[in-house]
């Protein structure tokens, strides 16, 4: 049944990350602007909710089509918490690292549940919408690490040692790390609105490197109503921001490409193909989004591919550095 339910989780951890997307691509993160229900309710204003819901809050008429967009990835993240509160309780009867793994997953969600909150109430800070992205992609991970280890419960420790070669442990971490790094470029391009700054290949429009703007790109801007909205950078800063994070693709191209080679010559097959994948899809992905100007669909897509790419790295760089943690025998 923990087995069962950790997979559960995985999946629905994937969609709380892709419904997130997509209520921050069409510009729902404010569809409903408290917290945690929506107009004082517990769902989308109907009929005659919407005369005193747009009274109650005149700065913010109800637009239906965004409020269900955040509510329903509101109700979905609550249903993974419950969720993450059962694995806990179920995990006392496994061992101590699922113990202490459940019990961390708890924290984080009821962090990042803070973090929702913050994102209506300080109405989108850059700073909060990328903390809650990066929260949700540790818990779509850590969950994954759940699950294989779950997986790999019984077997034993010399086993699971064989699951990646020696030589993969440092490029793992330092994947994992520049794959980090490449998410939270990505995150803060999003959150600030800037992936449609540079619509050309290779780099941006021509003349933008004499117009970088490194420090007002990574720096919060001011805003006079406290909204942050559609973003507040200038173009400049915001194109800084897009060069950034295209660098970072190439950066990340190159270190996961080594340890698909590392895997791939400790005939680590299955590793090695699945990693190719996700990296030449998030390549095609974050081309066809510069060429087509960001589709919905497509910018969801990459999304999820990073989330998938970072959690495979967190799980493959763990199977190395923890053996045991896939090893030994547990109590159910």
């Amino acid at each position: 049944m923990m087995r069962v339910a950790s997979i559960v989780a995985v999946v629905l951890s994937f969609l709380v990350i892709q419904l997130g997307a997509y209520t921050r691509l069409t510009d729902a993160g404010l569809g409903c602007p408290d917290w945690p229900g929506c107009y004082g309710l517990l769902s989308v204003p109907q009929g005659e909710q919407i005369e005193a819901a747009n009274q109650a809050f005149p700065e913010r008429q109800v637009e239906s089509q965004k409020a269900w967009n955040e509510m329903i990835h509101r109700y979905l993240a609550g249903s993974l918490g419950l969720l993450i509160v059962g694995l806990a309780i179920g995990g006392w009867r496994h061992s101590r690292f699922v113990r202490g793994l459940t019990l961390g997953l708890v924290a984080l969600v009821v962090f990042q549940s803070l973090l929702g909150m913050w994102t209506v109430t300080m109405k989108l800070n850059p700073l909060v919408v990328l903390a809650h992205l990066l929260g949700g992609f540790s818990i779509f991970a850590l969950l994954c690490l759940l699950a294989t280890r779950l997986r790999q419960a019984g077997k034993r420790a010399h086993h699971a040692n064989s699951l990646a070669p020696a030589g993969a442990k440092r490029i793992l971490l330092v994947a994992l790390i520049v794959v980090m790094l490449q998410v939270l470029l990505g995150g803060w391009t999003s959150a600030n609105y800037a992936a449609t700054a540079c619509v050309e290949l290779p780099i941006c429009e021509s003349g933008w490197s004499q117009r970088l703007d490194i420090k007002g790109a990574f720096s919060l801007p001011a805003t006079a109503d406290g909204s942050y909205e559609y973003g507040r950078h200038d173009y400049q800063q915001r194109m800084t921001i897009h060069v950034f994070h295209r660098f970072g693709a190439v950066l990340t191209t190159i270190i996961v490409g080594l340890a698909i080679v590392q895997l791939a010559k400790a005939r680590r097959t299955g590793a090695s193909i699945w990693l190719t994948l996700l990296l030449t899809g998030q390549l095609t992905l974050g081309l066809v989004n510069v060429i087509a100007h960001l589709p919905i669909a497509v910018a969801v897509a990459h999304n999820g591919g990073a989330a998938l790419l970072f959690a495979t790295l967190v799980v493959l760089w763990a199977r190395r550095s923890k053996p045991l943690i896939f090893g030994g025998q547990s109590n159910g």
